[in-house]
């Protein structure tokens, strides 16, 4: 069982049903795991700066992060590719109990954790992202990875490889 207390979530639990990493929707296919997206550098490196203890400790010792706030220079591209988490939840697209959004339940899926309701929904969210990496691929060449680097760090933030 595990047990989350950190600034946005205290007292949730949950257990594992699959294992880590596996046993993943048939249609749920992402092309980076958590460990590799914090390596890369997403979300201004502030993303989980106070809820490392749920996950993984090896997930962050490459991760770029910044404890102190938001830096754009965390990120992989170096851009600002994100809404704050008010708009995210005034436009609904927070699911309890992922307080913190499509990431934080990516972490959970990908340890293992299964809600299947929820995970159709981010699934589906998931699935309907791709379309920025075919307008990349329509409107980049095949090796500018300075082209449309907003789209690309969006794409990584989303569990897609930003890089093709």
């Amino acid at each position: 069982m595990i047990l989350v207390n950190d600034k946005m979530q205290t007292g949730y639990t949950y257990e594992y049903k699959a294992a880590m990493g596996g046993d993943f929707a048939p249609d749920f296919k992402p092309e980076l795991t958590p460990k590799e997206m914090l390596e890369l550098g997403v979300f201004e490196g502030h993303y989980m700066t106070d809820c490392q203890a749920e996950f993984p400790k090896d997930w962050f010792g490459n991760a770029k992060i910044c404890y102190e706030k938001p830096d754009v220079n965390c990120n992989y591209f170096k851009v600002k590719s994100r809404q704050p988490l008010k708009i995210w939840q005034q436009k609904g697209w927070i699911l309890a109990p992922d307080v913190r959004g499509w990431f934080q339940w990516y972490c959970r899926y990908y340890m293992g954790r299964r809600i299947p309701e929820i995970d159709a929904v981010q699934i589906k969210r998931w699935k309907a992202f791709r379309r920025h990496k075919a307008q990349i691929l329509r409107n980049c060449s095949v090796f500018d990875v300075e082209c449309r680097i907003r789209q690309r760090q969006a794409l990584l933030q989303w569990a897609y490889n930003p890089f093709f």
